[in-house]
């Protein structure tokens, strides 16, 4: 089996080490390890599959020679060294926004739209964290009946915002229970024993850049150029996966057993949806593996082609890692 020159640009992040985490277990063939960051990175030490690696400096002749790069970093860094990886002749996977809405790059889900990497020019763009668990949890519902419409809200939790959001989570609840003062830094009010109502930036049109990525990534990433999306975006006070409540609305009135068994075979998906025994997605569930759990599943009560559910996903791993080495993995043919 052919083995493959691979750099993380941007390896000491939480992402970057997710990365390496997803790597190793699938057992992505590897030649070349080239481990990249800043200047205030350079020298530390990382261990994968029991061998350390240290840190080199991301840099302009830093991606010669590697097949893939698999992008961790800030849109400001990517668009830095996009260039640069593609004259390397690297394909560039890249996690930032940075190029997610550019028409010459494939935006790629493996599970819902895998083809659309092989259409690449040297760059593929891994969608947003919400945008890719929610479409997984709806995207055999698309097969069934093509989705016109969603309405979704999202409980994203403090991982969402970098390593230092769960340390901030963490330090406020201390704070909270000695009675210390509580000053935020990473989110605009304190987390615990609060929910946010804001991620991204407003936008003229009172959403904010994080909500409107639901549908203008949504419309690229299933072929459904006329699909709208209302969506809210909510920080909320937990660790690790984000949930989304979502009511899709289809050309088509679905059978509701249609819908489930349709979820439940999807690859990537794991119907996990018993009322009656208290079963239904959660972080405590889905946090540190890779499929998107789907339930709470029922027909919408305002529109009889609408079905509502409720998903959730590990938004590092799937929502970010290991959604950029299913794309390296669909490239060479072992996903």
């Amino acid at each position: 089996m052919r083995k493959y020159n691979v750099g993380i640009l941007g390896a000491t992040g939480a992402v970057g080490r997710e990365m390496l985490k997803v790597l190793e277990e699938r057992n992505f063939p590897i030649n070349e390890l080239r481990l990249l960051a800043s200047s205030r990175s350079v020298g530390k030490k990382i261990l994968f599959k029991g061998q350390e690696y240290t840190i080199n400096l991301a840099s302009h002749d830093a991606f010669e020679g590697l097949d893939f790069v698999l992008g961790a970093a800030s849109n400001a860094v990517a668009k830095k060294f996009a260039n640069d990886i593609v004259k390397a002749k690297a394909v560039f996977i890249d996690n930032s926004s940075a190029f997610r809405m550019d028409d010459n790059v494939p935006l790629v889900v493996p599970e819902i739209n895998p083809m659309d990497a092989f259409k690449h020019n040297g760059i593929i763009a891994n969608p947003n964290c919400s945008t890719i668990i929610t479409l997984m949890a709806v995207a055999a519902i698309n097969k069934l009946s093509k989705i016109k419409a969603m309405v979704a809200s999202t409980y994203q939790a403090t991982s969402g915002a970098g390593a230092q959001g769960p340390v901030e989570l963490c330090e406020q609840m201390d704070a909270v229970l000695n009675n210390k003062e509580i000053k935020p830094q990473v989110f605009q009010y304190q987390i615990v024993h609060n929910v946010i109502p804001h991620i991204g930036s407003f936008l003229e049109n009172g959403y904010t850049t994080e909500e409107m990525k639901m549908q203008n990534e949504g419309r690229k990433i299933m072929h459904l150029p006329d699909l709208k999306v209302t969506c809210t975006c909510v920080r909320v006070p937990v660790l690790r996966s984000h949930c989304i409540s979502v009511s899709v609305y289809t050309e088509d009135v679905l059978n509701l057993d249609d819908v489930k068994n349709a979820i439940a075979n999807y690859p990537g998906c794991r119907l996990y949806d018993s009322p009656n025994e208290k079963q239904y997605p959660m972080p405590i569930v889905t946090s540190d593996q890779d499929l998107v759990y789907v339930g709470r599943i029922r027909k919408d009560l305002v529109f009889e082609n609408g079905i509502t559910l409720w998903c959730s996903g590990d938004q590092v791993r799937k929502g970010a890692a290991t959604n950029a080495v299913q794309i390296a993995m669909k490239l060479i043919g072992l996903e």
